[in-house]
């Protein structure tokens, strides 16, 4: 084969290679958990539910004897929900419930990571807390950081909950990848979609946007376009610091945000 030949042939393997493996490029599950909410002195429930395409996902629900709404945390693309003690914390601070699950393939929960495996397991975790928990949708608060934001996104768009919290989320996945990879034609190779910001547009619950200007990972832009999307009411959070400690680098100003987003709900209620 001649030289060109052998360079097209390269390419065209380089590029099906990345068409069929873009999960093991998205999804990196740990399935070992370091910790638990016991190592904060927190009680907690230890659950394991099923989705309708009988997987089993494992959970933790950590109550607040304060608390009036429950967060349903969809954490981001790596680890499990060992890895997000620092977020239960902050939550339980702020007189929630928490509810956090792994997605299937992490943790304890068995399968394989999808985007439609996702969905499917986020819908599961909302049954489950309205059914099996009985709280009702008006008292939960769908929360989603980086991957778990265009997760969570999906669900608050098919589902009427109190308010809806998405933290460093990109607005779709082809917008990240060309981020990433802008000499790549990544349009014609991205089978996964992850789009938020199609989802933010049925919205209907109230939402709040956080995004850091020194996001390395996520750039900042993607926050502000899913913000412009958004339906009202809607509020926008500037943090400080990186991808993954953005909101610890700016803990006083997000727990104070959050508590103000949170109490506007409480005044509904009134």
């Amino acid at each position: 084969m001649t030289i060109p030949i052998i360079a097209l042939a390269a390419c065209l393997s380089f590029f099906g290679f990345l068409y069929s493996f873009q999960e093991k490029l998205l999804y990196f599950p740990d399935k070992n958990l370091i910790a638990s909410p016991r190592d904060l002195n927190l009680n907690f429930e230890n659950i394991f539910f099923q989705t309708k395409d009988k997987k089993t996902l494992h959970a933790w629900f950590i109550k607040n004897d304060k608390a009036k709404f429950t967060i349903l945390f969809c954490h981001g693309n790596a680890g499990n929900i060992s890895h997000r003690l620092e977020s239960i914390d902050l939550f339980h601070r702020l007189h929630l419930n928490v509810f956090i699950f792994d997605y299937r393939g992490y943790g304890k929960s068995n399968g394989t990571p999808s985007e439609e495996g996702s969905y499917e397991d986020v819908f599961s975790a909302w049954n489950y807390l309205t059914k099996e928990k009985q709280i009702n949708e008006n008292q939960i608060i769908i929360f989603g950081r980086s991957l778990g934001g265009a997760i969570a996104s999906f669900l608050a768009s098919k589902v009427k909950s109190k308010a809806v919290v998405l933290e460093s989320t990109f607005s779709s996945f082809h917008s990240i990848a060309k981020d990433h990879y802008p000499w790549l034609p990544v349009r014609q190779l991205a089978r996964l979609k992850y789009e938020t910001i199609n989802h933010v547009k049925n919205i209907k619950s109230p939402i709040l946007i956080a995004h850091s200007k020194d996001d390395e990972i996520i750039p900042f832009r993607h926050g502000q376009n899913i913000f412009e999307q958004a339906n009202e009411p809607k509020e926008f959070l500037t943090l400080r610091g990186n991808h993954n400690g953005g909101f610890l680098l700016s803990k006083k100003d997000y727990m104070k945000s959050l508590a103000k987003f949170i109490d506007s709900q409480n005044a509904k209620e009134k």
